[in-house]
């Protein structure tokens, strides 16, 4: 695919397929067990009379708007209508608790407030500003809210193409947070633009009427950009699952052919597959001629992955053997990295030339080099235009132009990134010494047995690590004991003394995001570990054992 030459905005691009495609499906949603499709005409006339009805309320231009709601059908009709109608959207995680959520709204100085699809709404209720009106999506009624279709009923449409000013300001993106409060990260409808058109050149192909899944929280930088723009952009379609329980079957049902998921989801998948079949059992299966080929085929069609032309991956690492079981059941996936900061706009694997381990080569136009202490910089016109009403905060992530990402990396000679771990995230033990907690991590992930794995100990005398481990291990308390006892030793192996671990802490209970040990995006909120663990680690210190079940 050629470079881009021109950057179209997210309106212009509707417009386009909202009249080329008017008669075809451009969301789908189930509802009750029933697909609910929305045409490009019939979104369309949704949205235009959304944004006719929040122009009456008459609203300074660039008034905040916000939207909570797990993603739905509404959730992008309201974004649009929200960019139609001149204001600036601030898209809010649908787990986020009522203390947050006031902060956000407080913040922001949002006037309005989509409300969606949530497993319920009354703990939310507390954090919304009585000044706040709100608004619930048709299918999900909220008490205290105004109905859409009550909303829009007298509203005259926005019949006109109004086109934004592409440097003008699209959204603030509160950043989920592995540690404190949320910062606002302004982007303008230009970088959304410059962001999708970049990578959908390194992707390396023409995209059109792509069929998407999306699950992933559209408040996040990778949804908004991979799933909502680029359905956009491509005059795609976008199918969503309507609950977890019926999540495989919603996405076998979509089969999209492009499909982004975090490293979390990958497990999950491979995890399903080897529940079924063991992996030695599945090993001989693949190796039979004919039947390996019809047994793959069947499970990417089962896993809902069979036309999937790009399998992308990001937020947080990849566990190292997943990349590579992947590609034998024929599916490559392509770990890609960014952030919020710059519109996820820094590196990817190339399909054809794809190095496992790797978060791939810079794009066209991103420059990228690793600054002090390894960090990497990046410069791009997709970084952010900063943080909202935070002048010195934004200004302390910038240096001569590029943003300092807080990561650390290691770059080998042909330009491949290797994420090596945060520069914020080394601990010292009471012996003065510092740990990085993500390289041991990453060793230890290299087991399949574990599925998660916290490297804690700040304060303490020794590093441990607090493990999460897999359905694949077996329920033998005393195999366990020896199997995770040899794990410790070979990845002690690789480390300074003062870097090794000295136990292992298998946990009771799973990490989530419900129970606040994850961000909406799956990454370790090390903080909230160290407030639940930490009262035992000293205790688990003195124990004998290597291997300590909690």
């Amino acid at each position: 695919m050629k470079a881009p030459t021109s950057y179209p905005t997210l309106l212009e691009m509707f417009y386009r397929f909202e009249k080329e495609k008017a008669n075809q499906v451009f969301l789908s949603e189930p509802i009750a067990g029933k697909a609910m499709p929305h045409t490009w005409q019939d979104a369309g006339m949704s949205i235009r009379k959304m944004a006719g009805a929040l122009l009456s309320l008459n609203l300074p231009v660039g008034s905040r708007i916000a939207i909570i709601g797990k993603n739905s059908a509404h959730w992008i009709m309201a974004d649009l209508a929200i960019t139609m109608a001149g204001h600036i959207s601030v898209p809010i995680y649908p787990t986020v608790t009522a203390a947050t959520l006031r902060q956000i709204l407080i913040h922001s100085e949002s006037q309005v407030l989509f409300v969606g699809k949530l497993d319920a709404f009354e703990p939310l209720q507390a954090g919304i500003p009585e000044t706040v009106r709100c608004i619930h999506f048709p299918h999900w009624v909220w008490s205290g809210c105004e109905a859409w279709d009550h909303f829009i009923k007298d509203a005259d449409p926005v019949l006109t193409t109004i086109i934004p000013d592409p440097h003008s300001l699209s959204c603030i993106l509160y950043t989920s947070g592995t540690t404190g409060d949320p910062k606002g990260v302004m982007h303008t409808h230009f970088a959304h633009s410059f962001s999708l058109l970049t990578v959908m050149d390194a992707l390396g192909e023409e995209l059109k009427d792509e069929v998407f899944f999306s699950y992933l929280p559209l408040s996040h930088i990778a949804e908004r950009m991979v799933v909502e723009y680029c359905g956009i952009f491509t005059g795609g379609t976008i199918y969503f699952p309507e609950s977890l329980a019926t999540f495989s079957r919603d996405l076998e049902a979509a089969q999209p052919t492009i499909f982004l998921a975090v490293p979390r989801i990958w497990e999950k998948f491979r995890e399903e597959i080897l529940k079924k079949i063991p992996q030695r059992q599945l090993d001989i299966l693949f190796n039979i001629p004919l039947l390996g080929g019809f047994l793959k085929k069947v499970m990417r069609k089962k896993l809902g992955l069979s036309r999937v032309k790009y399998a992308l991956s990001g937020a947080s690492p990849l566990h190292p053997s997943l990349p590579i079981w992947f590609s034998k059941l024929g599916i490559i996936i392509q770990e890609a990295y960014g952030m919020t900061e710059n519109m996820a706009l820094a590196t990817i694997n190339r399909k054809p030339t794809a190095r496992f381990g790797t978060v791939g080569q810079s794009y066209r136009g991103v420059e990228l080099f690793l600054g002090t202490d390894n960090e990497v910089m990046v410069k791009s016109p997709a970084n952010m235009l900063g943080y909202y009403k935070e002048p010195e905060m934004t200004a302390a992530c910038f240096e001569n132009g590029f943003l300092k990402t807080g990561d650390e990396g290691r770059l080998d000679q042909e330009g491949y990134l290797t994420i090596t771990g945060r520069i914020k995230d080394l601990f010292k033990t009471s012996k003065g010494k510092y740990v990085a907690p993500a390289p041991i991590e990453k060793k230890l992930l290299e087991h399949s047995i574990i599925s998660q794995a916290c490297v804690v100990g700040s304060g303490e005398s020794h590093a441990l690590a607090l493990c999460m481990l897999s359905p694949e291990s077996g329920i033998d308390r005393a195999q366990l004991q020896v199997a995770l006892s040899s794990i410790r030793q070979q990845v002690n192996q690789g480390l300074e003394y003062h870097e090794q671990l000295a136990k292992l802490v298998i946990v009771r209970d799973e990490w989530t995001i419900a129970n606040g040990f994850f961000t909406p995006t799956l990454k370790i909120r090390r903080g909230a570990i160290d407030a639940h663990y930490g009262p035992q680690y000293a205790t688990w210190l003195l124990t004998k054992e290597e291997a300590i079940w909690e």
